[in-house]
């Protein structure tokens, strides 16, 4: 057993590891933003009809990343005891799991439209929704095959390439959806079919990057990770699902609480929901430098937990949360001093909505601000605890939060009390206060603090 390292190597080794991770959550992040900002340009049905489609895709995209995100701690506690066969089985599961999933549920997107007509949304919002999502879905599979790819090269410390396919995806779906949407540059204006195909031909060209990394940088090819592709490997397969589908169900969990906000906003008004798909947009930006840290310390918790080195397991996930606490205080003081400025860039402010929308969004962001830290929180608490292979209770305390505070506080602030839309955001602090109540407990009471 090494010895034990002191908290500036922590830290130099999580920032080493996570800020390429940081970097390639904010590209793909830039890639909904994007889409965002274009269709703000296009008009404001149809910018509502892409927040709620988004939506509808995360949703499934969240629970079936799962598995695909079981990936990650698997391979590192792997890589922690010197095991790479492990590594090959695990990560091919990952793979012939996700493909699966994306068939399975497909044909959600194909009736997508009458799910969110009978949902309560607009009969305007829900068609032009159906219409993006019919074409967006077939991009779940090679969406949860990046998913997979992007945490086998993150257990094994290969993050450069994950941030610079990811920028390279930013461009390529800047340039792709402005010249579908509007009809530029030869091609037919295909409105919010044409966001969905760019985001849909996006996905591929990221997923073929990667995975012509994996099968044929030179330091990787020992895995062998394509070799007999076809063959199943049923031990490995139950290993990776019985530790993703309680991830799944916990992304899930999260996952819908801001969704059932973003539908009980369509209730409240179009305008409202256009707002709060743009500040969910700014807050989903910044919350990514957390998710990228919180993944970086999954890798490194799992290679202490491979190891049975706890006590610098403990050591590095406090570090990990103090670098995480100090980016959000930042954050905190950006929404509150430019609201406006950053709400600007996302609308076009002669439009006759634009003075609703930034008045709107301007109080969402200070509520964002009152958020921002425990989601933090409750990010890296669930990084430690995946790292270490814990994911049934921690399933247990998000859906307790989520749906059994989150959603019900939403709802009855915002129709029985009368906030309105700012008590839905309302409810959202209350349910992820809870949340990185009890993660943060579960990790600092099991961990073992030995040497």
């Amino acid at each position: 057993m090494s010895a034990m390292l002191s908290p500036a190597q922590h830290i130099r080794a999580t920032l080493a590891l996570g800020l390429p991770i940081v970097g390639s959550q904010v590209a793909q992040m830039m890639l909904h933003v994007t889409d965002t900002i274009i269709m703000g340009w296009y008009g404001v049905s149809e910018l509502a009809s892409v927040v709620l489609g988004s939506s509808f895709f995360f949703v499934l995209f969240v629970l079936g990343a799962g598995c695909a995100q079981a990936v990650m701690p698997i391979v590192a506690q792997a890589m922690g005891r010197g095991d790479e066969t492990d590594v090959r089985r695990a990560t091919r599961m990952g793979l012939w799991l996700s493909i699966a999933f994306g068939i399975v549920v497909y044909p959600l997107f194909w009736w997508s439209g009458p799910i969110l007509l009978a949902l309560g949304q607009t009969p305007e919002v829900a068609a032009l929704s159906g219409d993006f999502l019919w074409i967006a879905g077939f991009g779940l599979i090679p969406a949860l095959l990046v998913t997979t790819l992007r945490g086998y090269l993150a257990a094994l410390e290969r993050t450069q390439v994950v941030l610079w396919v990811t920028v390279a995806a930013v461009f390529v779906n800047s340039g792709a959806c402005y010249a579908l949407v509007f009809g530029r540059w030869g091609m037919p204006e295909l409105g919010v079919e044409g966001a969905a195909l760019a985001s849909l031909l996006v996905q591929i060209f990221t997923f073929l990057l990667l995975a012509a990394y994996a099968a044929l940088l030179p330091e990787l090819r020992r895995f062998h990770l394509f070799q007999r592709f076809w063959r199943a490997d049923w031990h490995a397969m139950g290993q990776v699902f019985r530790l993703g589908w309680p991830i799944g169900l916990t992304s899930l969990a999260e996952t819908g609480l801001f969704q059932a906000v973003a539908l009980m906003m369509g209730w409240i008004g179009t305008v409202e929901l256009a707002a709060h798909g743009i500040a969910m947009q700014i807050t989903a930006l910044g919350f990514m430098l957390h998710l990228g840290l919180s993944n970086a310390t999954t890798v490194r918790s799992g290679r202490f937990a491979g190891s049975a080195e706890w006590a610098d397991l403990r050591l590095g996930g406090l570090v990990a949360i103090a670098v995480s606490a100090a980016i959000g205080l930042l954050q905190v003081a950006i929404y509150l001093i430019w609201p406006e400025p950053i709400i600007g860039l996302f609308i076009d402010r002669t439009a006759p909505e634009a003075a609703q929308i930034m008045t709107f969004g301007t109080t969402l962001l200070a509520l964002a601000a009152a958020f921002q830290m425990v989601d933090a929180a409750q990010v890296m608490a669930l990084g430690l605890l995946r790292g270490v292979q814990d994911t049934r209770v921690p399933m247990w305390m998000a859906a307790l939060s989520y749906w059994g505070v989150g959603i019900p506080v939403s709802w009855w602030l915002a129709f029985r009390a009368g906030f309105g839309g700012a008590g839905l955001w309302i409810g959202l602090v209350v349910g992820l206060t809870l949340a990185a109540s009890l993660l943060m407990w579960r990790f600092w009471a099991r961990v073992p603090r030995g040497a």
